[in-house]
């Protein structure tokens, strides 16, 4: 089993896009995939068809109440695919974990021997404990940046974070790559953050670029993936290529 944390604690930067999506291709290809939706907003799990209105259990009771993982999951309408959903009382994990022994190794403690080959966390867009027990959890990191003017404003704060949870909590956690997101080829903006990107992270960028694409901001509204979606949209095209490539990356 290889668990991936997507993060970036900047917001808006395509990490649940990129999560899902990755999710339906790598499930597609024959991977038995599960989605941690560990933000408390809780679009991966509304993106895929989980009412939030109406979940008896949530990620909050495996964090806080122990309670197993497999009474918590459900299956998507992609073969292989199935998530833990999140809804906003997530948000107060943050505060009870405190007083929980060991609270950064809650996800990882929950995830151990999971029957899955890829476990895909969606962290929330901040470095607090819930993103801590993401990292704690995973074996690789994937940064989505957005292809934009401060696309690398608080990278620095959170590598400085995964490198005090390699330090202390998960020696093992590697970077498997750092993916441009909202990408505008014609923008010469688009390509002097691509340059800067690569220049910070030499051999880490992922190949694949993913476009801003009309099609990709769409799915989420018909709780789709867009495999399901518009799968010979620009946004799919680049998608099954990324899932591709991580998928080599990290075997």
């Amino acid at each position: 089993m290889v668990i991936i944390a997507v993060a970036n604690q900047k917001g808006g930067v395509g990490k649940t896009t990129t999560t899902v999506n990755l999710g339906a291709y790598m499930a597609k290809a024959g991977k038995r995939v599960l989605i941690v939706d560990l933000d408390p907003q809780g679009n991966a799990s509304s993106g895929l068809g989980i009412d939030k209105q109406r979940l008896h259990h949530s990620l909050y009771d495996v964090l806080v109440d122990g309670v197993p993982l497999a009474s918590v999951m459900h299956k998507t309408r992609y073969k292989n695919l199935s998530i833990i959903p999140a809804s906003a009382v997530l948000a107060a994990a943050e505060v009870e974990l405190t007083k929980i022994d060991q609270r950064e190794k809650r996800l990882k403690q929950a995830l151990a021997n999971a029957p899955y080959d890829i476990v895909l966390i969606d962290c929330p867009p901040s470095l607090g404990l819930l993103t801590v027990n993401g990292l704690v959890a995973a074996d690789r990191l994937l940064i989505p940046v957005q292809a934009e003017y401060y696309a690398l404003e608080g990278l620095g704060q959170l590598l400085a974070t995964v490198q005090r949870v390699k330090q202390a909590l998960n020696p093992a956690l590697e970077l498997v790559g750092v993916v441009l997101t909202m990408h505008t080829a014609r923008t010469s903006l688009s390509q002097a953050v691509a340059q800067e990107v690569e220049q910070h992270f030499p051999d880490m960028v992922c190949s694949t670029v993913i476009p801003r694409n009309v099609r990709l901001a769409e799915a989420p509204s018909h709780a789709k993936a867009i495999v399901d979606y518009d799968r010979f949209s620009k946004g799919a095209r680049a998608y099954k290529a990324l899932a591709k490539e991580v998928l080599a990356r990290v075997s």
